[in-house]
């Protein structure tokens, strides 16, 4: 099996000032939490937008596993719909001391372009920003961070910064190059 150079960029905010929205997209697009933890639909959404961007981490997760992960007091994930269908999501996870991951987030291709993912983004931050109103015993918000790689789609970093994210840190390390899973084995081309 061969390796590839992977880079990976850390960005965060540091008040809710740095969030700088995008335009609602036109058309029937909404945003719903998923309020019950549900591992067959967040694995859904996990492997249709990671697919064809080689997310693997999550893919040998049991549904207990799975369950476990969701039902973390302040995990949250917020879904987009376009006229009813699932677009993608962003997936809040509270860290220590008001820390908030946005540790998964994306569209599924055929959605991806259309002017939903800075929407999406900026919906998904604003919530990351008062995750704590919703959840009591969760420290108030003092940071939110993401991390994107160059695996990732070719515009994902300037979404990230045109929100108002800031670059932290850098990182290159060597990982397996894996064929791209698709929601399904062989759905997208190597």
């Amino acid at each position: 099996m061969t390796n590839i150079a992977v880079t990976t960029w850390s960005l965060e905010q540091t008040a809710p000032t740095d969030l700088l929205p995008a335009a609602a997209p036109e058309g029937d697009v909404r945003i719903v939490r998923a309020e019950v933890p549900s591992p067959e639909f967040s694995r859904f959404l996990y492997a249709s937008v990671g697919g064809d961007i080689r997310w693997t981490d999550r893919l040998g997760w049991s549904h207990a596993r799975w369950r476990e992960h969701l039902e973390r007091p302040g995990v949250e994930t917020w879904v987009a719909h376009d006229r009813g269908t699932p677009a993608g999501y962003v997936e809040l996870t509270p860290g220590d001391d008001g820390v908030v991951e946005i540790e998964y987030f994306g569209l599924i291709a055929a959605f991806r372009g259309r002017r939903i993912g800075g929407h999406l983004l900026s919906y998904g931050t604003a919530r990351a920003w008062d995750l704590a109103e919703r959840w009591p015993g969760l420290a108030t918000t003092k940071r939110v961070w993401l991390h994107t790689c160059s695996k990732d789609g070719e515009y994902a970093m300037d979404n990230y910064q045109r929100r108002g994210f800031r670059l932290f840190d850098t990182k290159v390390e060597e990982e397996a190059d894996v064929a791209t899973p698709g929601p399904w084995p062989g759905a997208f081309p190597a």
